[in-house]
């Protein structure tokens, strides 16, 4: 054995004993075993993996730390230990993981998976002058007609009903983005190119999903070997194309000082030089809700609870004119029936990863810096020591004081659950997305009753409480069933076809309202 080797043995001797000694000495949060060199990589699935977190949970406890093939991983499962670690030292677990193909998909131009830094803080900044809590007015009039051609689209054609929540999902996104016209069909390209567009990025976020995140080495595998990176580079184009196409256009007509209706874009291209942020930063500020077709669900199993939402309606607005956001502050059941859909069924179970960006302990755990941070948030909106014992039901009611009034929030969520995440990374559009909920709702109760179909021995079918359907492998939606629709009373139709119609000739009346 040469001088050479037999040092080289003993350096590498050295280095192993005091790695395993420091491994032995440091205490890790509990989590499941793993195997050499790839750790846990291969036990937590890619579709559904919030069902492997439940059982992680029971086992290990509301922190579980897994292993990634040298990649530290914490999932967080109560919601005391998430605003611990994410709202209360907010400083360390707020950046984000390097999101290999998802920074391709982007360009690392989305603030979602955007890491802390200047960039991100002029994204966030001019993203919060758009959709903060001041400006939601700006949306009413789009959500409103949102709502109001949904709910004829489900009472006049109920078989097609999760398309027409597709469709409405895509329609309110662009729109709010763009000023965009109301998509009125189902089958419209921008409907498909929407769902693609999410199925991209949020699978892109998703541990696991794409071997290379696992295994970070082969990001260096030449081009023509890499599926995954052309795949991406290819989504990349398309999207920047299509979104600096029509921020460019909304661009021309405020600089032309002409009339423009409220948009997203149209609020970061008044305010652009401010931000500081480019024309292609801009045109990738984006974001959709599953959540409709939760509460579609939830609607048809407890209809006690569709029922009391529609006396409220008919106490409140009558049965002369539709909902209007004026009576927003007058229908606390109908915001609890939000809360409430938000929270029993998470859209998307499990969170955004979060990242640490130096060491920390915790409850006298080591959690290392570049430690990926992942809160389990269909667990926390079902944890029984914020909401009690019977998380598993939909009961509105636990959002509400004594008194029929919304509760300022449970556990300091303002909220009422963890749907739209924590701390600095807590979601901007939350407030657009709320409004666009209760309007929709609202609108679709007061226009009709909500039932499963008869069966042949009579009885109405329900769906299985327990079921559901993955997409995209983190989002959640309730499996296909079939419903009926009926208006409520005998006029209910009517109003919904008139407001319907005066939206339509809206839409002919603009000069872009080809849709």
């Amino acid at each position: 054995m040469t001088p050479i080797v037999s040092a080289f043995l003993c350096i590498l001797t050295l280095y192993l004993f005091r790695t395993i000694r420091r491994n032995i000495s440091i205490r890790y949060p509990p989590g499941p075993r793993g195997l050499p060199l790839l750790g846990n990589a291969l036990q937590l699935p890619t579709v559904q993996p919030w069902h492997t977190l439940a059982k992680w949970k029971k086992m290990y406890g509301p922190i579980v730390y897994v292993n990634m093939a040298g990649q530290p991983m914490v999932f967080i499962n109560s919601q005391k230990t998430a605003e611990d670690l994410l709202d209360r030292r907010a400083t360390k677990y707020s950046t984000r993981p390097h999101f290999i193909v998802g920074n391709i998909v982007t360009g690392g131009l989305n603030i979602v998976m955007a890491p802390i830094g200047e960039r991100w803080r002029k994204m966030r900044r001019a993203s919060e002058l758009a959709l903060g809590l001041k400006n939601t007015v700006n949306y009413y009039i789009m959500q409103r007609n949102e709502a109001v051609f949904l709910a004829h689209s489900l009472l006049s054609d109920r078989d097609n009903w999760r398309s027409h929540i597709e469709r409405t999902s895509s329609s309110t996104a662009l729109s709010l983005m763009y000023d965009l016209p109301i998509i009125q069909s189902s089958q419209d390209p921008s409907i498909q190119w929407m769902n693609h567009f999410l199925d991209v990025v949020v699978s892109s976020m998703l541990p696991g999903a794409y071997l290379v995140e696992t295994l970070p080495f082969l990001q260096h595998l030449p081009r023509s070997l890499s599926k995954w990176r052309q795949d991406g580079e290819k989504s990349y184009e398309g999207f920047t194309t299509y979104f600096e196409e029509r921020f460019r256009n909304i661009k021309k007509v405020v600089e032309s000082g002409q009339e423009q209706r409220p948009s997203f874009c149209a609020a970061l291209a008044e305010n652009q030089a401010n931000s500081k942020l480019s024309d292609r930063e801009c045109s990738w500020l984006a974001g959709a809700l599953y959540s409709m077709m939760w509460f579609i669900f939830s609607m048809v199993l407890f209809p006690h609870i569709q029922a009391r939402a529609q006396e409220e309606l008919d106490k409140v607005v009558g049965r002369s004119r539709l909902p209007s956001f004026a009576d927003l502050k007058h229908l606390p059941y109908i915001h609890a029936v939000v809360k409430e859909v938000l929270r029993w069924r998470t859209p998307v179970p499990i969170g955004i990863p979060h990242a640490t960006s130096e060491d920390d302990y915790y409850d006298g755990y080591y959690i290392p810096k570049g430690t990926i941070c992942i809160a389990n948030i269909g667990s926390l909106n079902h944890d029984p020591d914020v909401y009690g014992p019977d998380v598993a039901e939909f009961r509105p009611e636990r959002h509400l004081d004594e008194t029929g009034q919304l509760k300022d929030g449970l556990l300091g969520l303002s909220e009422g659950h963890c749907s739209y995440g924590f701390g600095q990374r807590i979601c901007v559009g939350r407030h657009v997305a709320n409004n666009s909920l209760f309007i929709a709702i609202a609108t679709i109760l007061w226009t009709m009753r909500l039932e499963g179909v008869k069966g042949l021995d009579g009885k109405i079918i329900v769906p299985d409480i327990n079921a559901e359907e993955a997409h995209s492998g983190v989002v959640s939606r309730p499996p296909l069933f079939a419903i009926t629709t009926t208006p409520r009373f005998q006029d209910a139709d009517t109003f919904i076809q008139e407001a319907r119609d005066e939206v339509v000739q809206e839409n002919l009346a603009r000069p872009d309202g080809s849709h």
